[in-house]
């Protein structure tokens, strides 16, 4: 068995360089991940979703994101880039559409306990300035502290950029972005499958949709449910991201939310 954590292109051959040696190194189920993508699913209807951020280095889009604050991004730890660009309000990231504002990243927050493979696999980007809110760039509420657990086969919406076709790494991408819904899994059957990998406390974990649902590189992206960010995309099966056999995994916000909290504070927005 192996799955893969959802990141980066990988399409230069220096990033697949380092996904090879990583899993040589590593010698584990995991990898870096590649493309950036919803598998099925269907085109979001533009600026739908003005709180999605495609995150980029040097043009190409590595990860995604979510806007919780005019200067603040939350999204994975290993979408950790240096020289990372956050573009909002796009719909077509091929294009520089009128909507888009590009901001730089002025300073990572990876988690502290973030392992460098899947455990606290999140992060906040502190955005060099504020981004300009408007009908296509807003920010979007966090669940709270005292709302109650997503329960076992909820339909929630992933979204994200990029490779359209299941199986391995490599296939076609998307410029526009994508939605697909998927169904929150038990987390004794996320155990059960994914073993000491899937840690209930901090994860939750969907079945793809007959259609589709994430796949390479939508990392850091989140899943929608009930109007609320309740995950952030983290990892899937490596040999087939539409494998439906393993459920997806995503990073549990909630169990975050004071960590969140406690680094905006210490970034108070002018």
């Amino acid at each position: 068995m192996s799955l893969i954590c959802q990141c980066s292109t990988c399409t230069s051959v220096m990033m697949r360089f380092y996904c090879a040696i990583f899993v040589l190194h590593q010698i584990s189920w995991f990898a870096e991940a590649t493309g950036s993508s919803i598998v099925g699913g269907k085109v979001a209807k533009a600026h739908s979703k003005p709180y999605m951020a495609s995150l980029q280095v040097r043009g190409g889009h590595v990860c995604g994101g979510i806007l919780i604050r005019k200067d603040f991004v939350l999204t994975a730890a290993h979408c950790k880039y240096e020289a990372l660009t956050v573009i909002l309000g796009a719909h077509n990231i091929s294009k520089q559409e009128k909507s888009q504002q590009r901001i730089k990243v002025a300073k990572f927050y990876p988690h502290s306990k973030y392992d460098g493979k899947y455990n606290n696999d999140i992060m906040l980007l502190k955005l060099e300035r504020d981004a300009q809110l408007n009908s296509y760039v807003k920010v979007i509420a966090l669940p709270k502290k005292n709302e109650k657990k997503i329960p076992a086969n909820t339909s929630c919406t992933s979204a994200g950029w990029g490779q359209i076709v299941g199986g391995s790494k490599g296939g076609p991408t998307s410029d526009v972005l994508k939605e697909a819904t998927e169904k929150t899994e038990s987390n004794f059957k996320c155990k059960q499958i994914w073993q000491d990998y899937f840690q209930s406390d901090h994860m939750i974990c969907t079945r793809p949709d007959k259609k589709g649902g994430v796949c390479w590189g939508d990392s850091g992206g989140p899943l929608i449910c009930k109007g609320k960010p309740q995950g952030i995309t983290a990892f899937v099966y490596q040999d087939d991201c539409s494998d439906r056999k393993h459920p997806h995994v995503f990073t549990k916000i909630h169990h975050f939310l004071p960590w969140i909290q406690e680094v905006m504070w210490g970034n108070v927005a002018a």
